[in-house]
């Protein structure tokens, strides 16, 4: 069936979810609304033929568009989905789905009840090597998970409207909580403000999850270097994604402790306390590499269609929510560990 489509705010990352609506096969974008005009004047010379508008209500009043695209600031989520939702529309709402957990559980209640589709836009859930190294996982390739480690970092972009636990922390959680299965059970963290003192920087947050398996997090907007790593150690393997690596975004290493641990003596030389590591080869995984917000635009349809259940639905992002909030009152608390 043919799916009208509309994008809500086209900023920063609303272009490319109307681009990517618009060039899918049986989908009609017919809105494109955002406050600045000079944004919609962009809109009409890349779309041209596409409607615009600056009120949502042109949205919400036409009967042919069947699902929207949000894309404004998480402080105006709430008000939007609800509206769209009312409205009869399918959601596809950008990440964090709102700043409010109870908030947010309203809307997936809204959208059951109403029998729509509520989906969050956590983009790194169809990243192809994320995608790999999920399988793997749930395979038992890498045996019993012990700890996780995630950097993002960079030199910017600094925001304003929100800290680097909301603008960040969003990304990795779902990462964890999509590879791991569940949520975490507590957290702690620490942060600090060097350029604006009301707004953390820079975040090294610690997330317990079930089967005592521990997952750091370090985000900075502060930083010389970006950086994209995972680092995932099992009791067998060890695997790693690098997010920027375009060709080999993912290592496989045959690296662990053996079974056989030996106990050093005062005799013992350098060589017998390493003779209980085992430091194997390492096998790279091929990787089709795509592009992301093209699989989530398209899985987004294909729910619209059928009527299942999204893979980043709304529960999900409440679930990932729960912990930016528990993350953000750890961070208030000087790192006391906090549950979620």
């Amino acid at each position: 069936m043919s799916i009208g489509v509309a994008v809500i705010g086209v900023g920063h990352w609303g272009p490319n979810l109307a681009r990517n609506l618009h060039n899918e096969l049986g989908v009609e974008l017919r809105w494109v609304v955002d406050r600045d005009p000079d944004r919609l004047d962009y809109v009409r010379q890349s779309l041209p033929g596409v409607g615009t508008s600056t009120t949502v209500d042109d949205v919400w009043s036409d009967p042919e568009v069947d699902a929207v695209a949000i894309a404004t600031p998480t402080s105006t989520h709430g008000k939007l989905v609800e509206e769209a939702l009312r409205s009869g529309k399918h959601v596809l709402v950008e990440k964090p789905i709102v700043d409010d957990s109870v908030l947010g559980t309203s809307l997936v209640d809204l959208a059951a009840e109403l029998g729509l589709v509520l989906m969050v836009g956590h983009v790194f859930l169809f990243n192809e090597a994320i995608l790999v190294a999920k399988r793997l996982l749930d395979e038992g390739e890498l045996g019993e998970v012990f700890h996780v480690t995630m950097v993002r970092t960079n030199l910017g972009p600094i925001r304003y409207d929100v800290n680097v636990n909301w603008d960040l922390a969003a990304h990795d959680v779902s990462i964890a909580n999509y590879l791991l299965g569940s949520g975490p059970l507590s957290v702690s963290a620490v942060g600090g403000s060097w350029i604006n003192p009301d707004i953390v920087d820079a975040v090294f947050a610690t997330l317990r999850y079930p089967g005592n398996i521990l997952v750091n997090l370090h985000l900075s907007w502060l930083s010389p270097r970006k950086v994209r790593d995972i680092t995932i150690v099992g009791s067998e393997k060890m695997l790693t994604v690098d997010d920027l690596s375009l060709t080999e975004p993912i290592r496989i290493h045959d690296k662990g402790v053996s079974a056989e641990r030996i106990t050093p003596t005062w005799t013992d030389n350098y060589m017998s306390f390493r003779s209980s590591v085992r430091d194997g080869a390492i096998h790279i995984p091929k990787v089709n590499l795509n592009e992301p917000l093209k699989a989530e635009c398209r899985h987004f349809l294909e729910n619209v269609r059928s009527g299942e259940t999204p893979r980043s639905d709304g529960a999900f992002g409440v679930g990932v929510v729960r912990v930016l909030e528990a993350i953000d009152r750890s961070l208030e608390s000087s790192g006391s560990e906090h549950a979620v």
